[in-house]
């Protein structure tokens, strides 16, 4: 997906104004849950996403989404990961 079409979809929606997520190469982040939901556009490097029992790798141009209060765990590629997230 491209940034723009991303923005506009966001904010279709009644996401919030995304921020930019960094995280470094090869990092983890332990089990986690958010008290929002987030949707978020890769703009480079690699995500896995570890929740209900399933790994699921994220790459530049794609979307994921995680539910409010989803417990997960993150992970990210050699390259790390960057990220617009939006929250609602």
């Amino acid at each position: 997906m491209e940034q723009q079409e991303f923005l506009e979809a966001l904010k279709a929606e009644g996401y919030a104004e995304p921020v930019l997520v960094e995280r470094a190469p090869n990092g983890t982040l332990a089990d986690h849950a958010h008290p929002f939901e987030a949707k978020a556009l890769i703009l480079k490097g690699e995500i896995r996403l570890h929740a209900g029992g399933e790994i699921k790798i994220y790459r530049a141009g794609d979307v994921f989404h995680v539910r409010r209060d989803e417990p997960h765990r993150e992970s990210y590629g050699p390259e790390g990961v960057a990220y617009l997230s939006g929250r609602r």
